[in-house]
């Protein structure tokens, strides 16, 4: 019988709680039996993936009967196959997956009785040489088995896996088991973040830590999440954004510095917002915007080639990105004019609120108009936005940390990076004079609070205190790096790419 015949085993959809029992039972039967069910260490142990790659095929005319290299192996079952005297079982580690082969005459009665009693699921170790077998597989012919992890839950059946969507992210680690897909993406994850670190230092930038815990939230217009520390007696903020500490270090020298690490802001959660989040700022003495400009482009397109061994993302849907084209580059009232009328920023504001409004957005007669126009923007435009576009000559108003455009004060010279509908990178010609940076600071702290911000703390005066002694004019930039990797993955959603999302209290 062919090892990919059909199993002789029970198929009939057994109860989980019964499982649970019946493996609990195996539990105590086999302390009985003076074999530990969890076992100790398990040295020397090869990867599969690197054993396939090693594995030098026989000649033809051997294959049959040829036995290769002793490989020693430990993973997760994931299969199992009884056929009479012979047992064909998958043994899957983190590089890959491997069909192991368990003959009761190769291995001996007591040990093909053992295995036969082992559980899907269960982490085992194995040793055993290689074969080929007549369907031209490669096999390990068992020759010791030791159980390293008794599992005492079934995994998702096979086929069909986690069907609940949001069991997967509930139950990270069932979806990583059981969906490559998803083990492929978080992997990806780790490789992006690597090549990111990477690049960073080839441009000799220092990466340094800024403290999580803020007296005062700053650096961004957000809503934080809000903590109480004890031996202080005061309150504190998680960090909404590292961009106030960063700045104080190029007053204080250091000229190229990097900050990797999360951001925390209580706010929505949706297909692209999570309230915990990866974030790069980077800031750059004597650099500015353009400066920024050439680094993110640079970036983006060495890290696509490192890791995914092109400049083209194809998504299967007919969205494809093409990395390798020119960035475009244009005017946020460009883009506005585009949506609503070329004559937008010359008509009224309350001509402006009836146009947007007749265009389906949700605004009203107590948002400052600068509010109204963005939302054509945000609303009607960001998602438009697919190829890599620097939208850049923001208002100023929006943007209280940038430098004024040098022929307009209304604007700040900056840009929003959007690729795929969604801004990847937004950055700035850092503001580095201590007297405006201070009036912009009051003027954003009396608009929140004429709209019902309650915090009471939102100058940082210690912040402004170091731009008096003197900061370097500067390029500074934030990248959400779980939006990068949901551009270079394809994945749909934010949570597809963070190991373990935040989610509603399951009732």
């Amino acid at each position: 019988m062919s090892e990919n015949q059909t199993p002789q085993e029970n198929t009939a959809v057994e109860n989980t709680s019964d499982i649970f029992e019946q493996r609990v039972n195996k539990v105590n039967e086999l302390r009985a039996n003076g074999i530990d069910p969890f076992g100790h260490r398990f040295d020397n142990v090869q990867k599969i993936a690197a054993v396939r790659a090693n594995f030098v095929p026989p000649p033809p005319e051997a294959a049959e009967n040829h036995e290769g290299e002793t490989v020693r192996l430990a993973g997760r079952l994931m299969a199992k196959r009884l056929m009479g005297k012979s047992i064909f079982a998958d043994l899957k580690d983190s590089s890959g997956k491997i069909q192991l082969y368990v003959g009761k005459n190769s291995i001996g009665e007591d040990k093909f009785a053992f295995f036969k009693k082992l559980d899907i699921g269960d982490i085992v170790g194995v040793d055993g040489v290689l074969f080929v077998t007549r369907m031209g597989e490669l096999t390990v012919k068992v020759k010791e088995v030791t159980l390293l992890s008794k599992s005492l839950r079934p995994l998702p059946e096979k086929f069909h896996g986690l069907t609940d969507i949001e069991q997967r992210y509930r139950q990270r680690y069932l979806d990583l088991i059981t969906n490559d897909e998803s083990k492929t993406i978080l992997l990806k994850r780790m490789l992006i973040i690597r090549e990111i670190r990477r690049f960073m230092e080839s441009r000799d930038f220092l990466e340094v830590e800024t403290p999580m815990l803020h007296p005062i939230p700053g650096g961004a217009s957000a809503n934080p999440f809000v903590t109480f520390y004890e031996a202080l007696n005061r309150k504190m903020y998680m960090r909404i954004a590292p961009e106030l500490h960063l700045k104080r270090l190029l007053v204080g020298g250091f000229e190229r510095v990097f900050e990797l690490n999360r951001n925390f802001r209580n706010e929505g959660v949706d297909r692209k917002h999570s309230p915990e989040f990866t974030m790069m700022e980077v800031y750059q003495a004597y650099g500015s915007c353009e400066t920024m400009m050439e680094l993110i482009e640079s970036l983006i397109k060495t890290v696509a080639e490192k890791v995914n061994g092109s400049l083209v993302i194809d998504y299967g849907n007919g969205k494809v990105i093409d990395l390798g084209k020119p960035w475009r580059k244009v005017t946020y009232h460009d883009l506005v004019r585009e949506k609503g009328g070329a004559d937008w920023f010359d008509v009224t504001p309350e001509e402006r609120l009836k146009r947007a409004k007749a265009l389906g957005l949700d605004v009203n007669e107590k948002m400052p108009d600068f509010e109204v126009t963005n939302e054509v923007y945000e609303k009607l435009v960001e998602n438009t936005l697919i190829q890599p576009t620097f939208v850049m000559r923001i208002p100023a108003v929006l943007l209280p940390l940038a430098k004024a455009c040098p022929d307009n004060p209304d604007l700040v010279d900056v840009f929003e990076l959007e690729i795929n509908g969604q801004e990847v990178a937004p950055a700035y010609t850092e503001l580095n004079d201590p007297i405006l940076q201070r009036r912009r600071f009051m003027e954003q702290f009396e608009r929140e609070r004429q709209e019902g911000d309650k915090l009471s703390e939102k100058v940082d005066e210690d912040f402004l205190t170091a731009l008096e002694y003197g900061m370097p004019p500067a390029g500074g930039m934030g990248i959400g790096i779980d939006r990068l990797v949901m551009l270079l993955t394809g994945a749909e959603a934010i949570r597809d790419v963070i190991l373990f999302p935040h989610l509603r209290t399951k009732n």
